[in-house]
């Protein structure tokens, strides 16, 4: 076998997300594409649908300018967006998400990783099959899950039915970090051989701070293609590092297929971003038994703190975790993933607030009881804890419920029928009074690029608009700037 290791970057995406909550403005990535293009990742996820409220509502910035500044400043690293042609929380219509990935296309995201919360692909082909047609290649997400029903047969059936689906790749993808070296050392031969001539590559975020040693074993047993992040933005509850990996698989005999010295000063350009806007730098986490309990995602932890805050219940915590495994088991061990951990750990929440266990139950859960969210749900829910659910009313209401699937014209007639597809995407995922409210259409601020050295900052100083006198001083030195008017 090969000695050869490759690696896909997550560091704008998976980093972005899971360590900086989608809080890196466009302007602060933008100057570190070149540099992250130079360093032989072999692929680099990019995008994905959330940002369209997350930068709209939030940042008054519109993610259509980072697909056209973006990929214009990538040529040699394939781009990834990460999603599929199917909802994972809200209801989206088949023709929005079908008309997006046409737009990611043309943008030149040729490629996409996609899940299906309980791992059922009995439904994948055809997803992946329409994605092809529309020039966009899948890899499949096999998530790991810690429960009585997530075995080796499980993983052996699961991996084999992800196969048959016939997607680019599968994934392997220990979205909570629950892996183990141990487990490693048992499942991933196991998912490998079941997965056949389909490549497996690894994901994993570092919550147990174990995700660097189960990248090593899982390299050792066969895995040849891993997702990492750059620093700042490694770690945590993000990918391991990089740098951490290459070096350690060089030290073990291996060929890691990247180039670390362009990625340096990408290192120094994301720690300025995040000195400047207060941004938390990522770094390697504490083993916590308690994690393989409740298996409620880092990010999660925090909103339900925040939730039992508002109701001056935040010392209830611990319990609310607590009751998270009970719910999880309650649900029949579903997988802790969108959206199915939002499910288990709003649910938690709810039953230690009100003090009595599903007393009060929101829509979603009613919807996960009748199958909704997935027909497996149904067959391994506890039957007492299905039946509390639908014995209110208001599970009448949803029992005949069927998603609507409007056509585009039907959207295009809510939205604007003058709309360009790019507006009308932006319209339906971040909302109408939200887009007319954007300052110049919602164009990113420029920023400074912290890789460069000072006569490319200088030159770039004079181009701004917003101030007519420019002046840096360091030991040593000094330049002064000044716009006049003309003579």
């Amino acid at each position: 076998m090969t000695k050869e290791v490759r690696f896909i970057d997550t560091t704008v995406r998976d980093g972005n997300q899971s360590l900086w909550a989608l809080n890196m403005k466009i302007g602060s990535m933008l100057p570190a594409l070149p540099h992250m293009d130079e360093a032989g990742f072999e692929s680099m996820e990019f995008f994905l649908s959330v940002i369209f409220k997350k930068y709209v509502r939030e940042h008054k910035e519109n993610p259509w300018y980072w697909l056209k500044e973006g990929t214009k400043r990538i040529k040699k690293t394939r781009l990834r967006y990460h999603g599929g042609m199917h909802s994972a929380f809200e209801k989206t219509p088949h023709c929005i998400l079908k008309l997006l990935i046409e737009r990611l296309v043309s943008y030149g995201l040729t490629l996409t990783r996609t899940s299906n919360c309980w791992n059922d692909f009995t439904e994948f082909k055809e997803e992946i099959d329409d994605l092809r047609k529309h020039g966009m290649d899948t890899v499949a997400n096999l998530i790991y899950s810690v429960s009585p029903r997530h075995t080796d047969e499980y993983y052996a059936k699961k991996a084999k039915e992800a196969a048959a689906a016939k997607p680019w790749r599968i994934c392997f993808k220990d979205v909570g970090g629950l892996l183990t070296p141990d487990r490693a050392r048992t499942l991933i031969p196991v998912v490998l051989k079941a997965a056949g001539d389909i490549p497996v590559e690894f994901h994993a975020h570092c919550n147990s701070g174990q995700a660097p040693l189960n990248y090593l074993e899982g390299v050792k047993l066969g895995m040849r293609i891993l997702h990492t992040a750059i620093p700042p933005l490694a770690n945590g509850s993000s990918q391991p590092s990089v740098f951490n990996i290459a070096n350690n698989l060089k030290a073990l005999g291996y060929e890691p297929q990247i180039d670390l010295m362009p990625l340096e000063p990408v290192v120094k350009h994301f720690t300025e971003v995040a000195k400047r806007d207060g941004l938390p730098i990522g770094k390697p986490t504490e083993y916590d038994e308690a994690m393989y309990q409740h298996q409620v995602p880092g990010g999660m932890i925090s909103n339900m703190r925040h939730q039992l805050k508002i109701v001056g219940k935040e010392h209830l915590m611990e319990a609310a975790l607590a009751e998270a495994g009970q719910v999880r088991k309650d649900f029949g061990y579903p997988i802790m993933v969108t959206p199915l951990s939002q499910f288990v750990g709003t649910q938690a929440a709810i039953n230690v607030i009100v003090g009595e266990r599903y007393k009060e139950v929101p829509d979603q859960n009613i919807q996960y009881a009748l199958g909704i969210w997935g027909k497996e749900a149904v067959e391994v829910m506890d039957p007492n804890i299905r039946d509390k659910i639908l014995s209110r009313p208001r599970a009448q209401e949803w029992t005949h419920w069927e998603q609507k699937e409007p056509t585009l014209h039907e959207v295009r007639q809510k939205y604007g029928v003058n709309l360009s597809d790019e507006d009308l995407i932006l319209n339906y995922f971040a909302g109408e009074a939200y887009v007319k409210a954007l300052p110049d259409h919602g164009k990113p601020q420029e920023y400074l690029d912290a890789t460069q050295p000072l006569m490319k900052i200088i030159e770039q100083l004079s181009k701004r608009k917003d101030s007519n006198q420019v002046y840096i001083k360091q030991p040593g030195f000094s330049i002064r700037m000044e716009k006049r008017a003309a003579v």
